[in-house]
């Protein structure tokens, strides 16, 4: 079996193609919009998706050394994401589909990071941080889903990340050298600011902490901020995440999502392994960011479970949540 998956939830635009013995991936292609300043703008990453979607597949159908009628099914990321960006990799999969007559998965988008890092890490039964720009949960198997234990009240950890160092002026890029501009910038840091700390049960919030170190700019040595903001964000994490797992008694941590490459956030989750005799897994970088492949891989798994959608309602979910699917594969 061969499956081409699409990514398109927010700024990458990624193709990946898959098949069902070892090695899985045979292709991970992506292109990756990056604005000259300021956030994203919906209509500059569909006008990125549709530029970029022809030479992206290209490439990774010369990659993995097939044709589009070598394929077997077409996966796509149905949502969450930002809607825009969403429908364009949604119409490129119908038009595939309907062109070469291939079957239509739906993926969602979360559960595309959690299954290649099954699929990476080995993991068995673990409990799962999924950290991106957009989510933030902790999550786990659990009778055919994949329910959250807690999650972020407001903005997600990678987007508190980015936005403060977009606002603080050392981004873009968010990623120079393998580390991401706030671990720079808190390496010149001495001492820690009193910022907002704010965790209820299993639930975080970092909206308000946004807010402090913002504000912090004005007074304060811009150092002290960004390590003050990361030892904080990861720390109000670390103390949901111990939680979790005197709730759920894992014995393995599993990290995913794009925020999963910091190092200083692996460092501490570590020690937290020691202190919990837990293991600590972690999606390797090139599956860490959105990626084609991880769609391609959940669609495979989707696809053995008997799991299509019909090209008329394949609409796109922009708020789907990964509680919301029944993980058939897995049941």
């Amino acid at each position: 079996m061969l499956v081409l998956g699409i990514e398109s939830t927010a700024h990458t635009f990624g193709v990946g193609i898959v098949r069902d013995e070892e090695p899985y991936i045979m292709a991970n292609e992506r292109d990756t919009y990056v604005p000259k300043e300021g956030g994203m703008k919906p209509t500059d990453l569909l006008y990125h998706h549709a530029s970029v979607a022809p030479s992206v597949i290209r490439s990774a159908l010369k990659k993995a050394s097939v044709s589009m009628k070598d394929i077997d099914y077409i996966a796509f990321s149905m949502g969450p994401g930002i809607g825009p960006a969403l429908r364009v990799g949604a119409t490129v999969a119908r038009a595939l589909s309907l062109r070469y007559g291939k079957p239509l998965v739906p993926v969602n988008h979360g559960i595309g990071h959690i299954e290649i890092g099954f699929l990476t890490t080995k993991v068995k039964d673990p409990l799962i941080l999924y950290l991106s720009g957009g989510n933030t949960q902790i999550i786990t198997l659990y009778k055919g889903r994949f329910r959250v234990f807690g999650e972020t009240l407001d903005i997600a950890l990678g987007n508190l990340m980015d936005t403060f160092s977009r606002d603080a002026g050392l981004a873009p890029p968010y990623i120079v050298n393998g580390k991401h501009v706030i671990d720079l910038c808190a390496e010149k840091g001495k001492k820690i600011i009193d910022f907002p700390y704010v965790v209820k049960g299993q639930d975080m919030s970092y909206s308000g902490l946004l807010t402090a170190a913002k504000n912090a700019l004005k007074s304060n040595d811009i150092g002290d901020v960004c390590l003050t903001l990361r030892e904080v964000a990861f720390d109000m994490l670390l103390e949901a995440t111990e939680r979790a797992l005197a709730l759920s008694g894992k014995r393995e941590i599993l990290i995913v999502g794009g925020v999963a490459a910091s190092g200083s956030l692996r460092r501490k989750l570590e020690e937290l392994g020691r202190d919990w005799n837990v293991e600590i897994k972690v999606v390797p970088s090139e599956f860490s960011g959105d990626n084609g492949a991880m769609i391609a891989y959940a669609g495979m798994l989707e696809a053995k479970a008997k799991i299509s959608v019909e090209v008329e309602k394949s609409q796109v979910k922009p708020r789907w949540r990964v509680d919301e699917v029944e993980v058939k594969w897995r049941s």
